[in-house]
């Protein structure tokens, strides 16, 4: 595996960025800003080229996985111009691999992440039907020492009570009531300026397959097995 590290200037640069949150102050650093970015492309590079090796990745390149620093505030009552965070996510190829792969760099703050985040109606109602019809494989796969040592427990918002069409006494409630099946890995800045980081991403997000692979095989075919078309 290539030794690509995230070097301390980008946590310093980031630590700044948050102190001088405005445009003056970011046209004179951006060269520093540019020099930053570059490491993490090439984090970002290392990063699609191990996934390969154990997934299928649409995105082609570390630069097409960052998301823009540039914040959109038309909404937002917080007017800060700019993200005090490097991120990026690495999309699965094809129809049939759902889910995807979340890095977020910011001092204090590391973590990575993957799953469904905001799964679209159709989605949502037939994870949750799978999940009513039988809880045991997805409850087996979050309950596995290796998922829990990595991430915890299975996250995301639910709803209050009971999705409309499923009983609130239902025995799986708990997992039905999910909006978003997601997962997170926090990092310490030591950990991320580490030589070992990036083998510890990998490592991660292959632990997540499991998951991947049962959500994948419900969203791809019908209530009775079959493909969908």
């Amino acid at each position: 595996m290539p030794e690509v590290t995230i070097p301390a200037s980008a946590f310093k640069f980031l630590k700044e960025l948050k102190a001088n949150n405005d445009r003056p102050w970011f046209a004179e650093n951006k060269p520093r800003y540019q020099g930053e970015h570059q490491q993490i492309v090439a984090f970002a590079d290392a990063l699609i080229l191990e996934m390969n090796k154990h997934d299928n990745i649409e995105t082609p390149t570390g630069k097409k996985s960052l998301f823009r620093i540039y914040r959109d505030t038309r909404f937002s009552k917080d007017k800060t111009p700019y993200k005090i965070h490097f991120s990026g996510q690495l999309k699965r190829a094809t129809k049939q691999l759902r889910g995807g792969y979340y890095f977020h760099i910011q001092p204090g703050g590391s973590f990575i992440a993957g799953g469904f985040w905001a799964p679209n109606s159709p989605d949502l109602k037939r994870i949750r039907e799978d999940i009513a019809f039988d809880d045991k494989p997805l409850r087996k796969i979050i309950s596995d020492p290796v998922f829990v040592n990595t991430f915890g427990s299975l996250k995301g918002d639910q709803v209050k009570t009971a999705p409309k069409g499923f009983s609130k006494e239902h025995p799986a409630i708990d997992l039905i009531r999910n909006k978003q099946f997601i997962v997170t890995r926090e990092f310490t800045d030591k950990q991320v300026q580490s030589k070992d980081f990036l083998s510890q991403v990998v490592t991660s997000f292959c632990n997540l397959r499991p998951f991947f692979d049962y959500m994948s095989e419900v969203l791809t075919t019908d209530a009775n097995g079959l493909p969908l078309e």
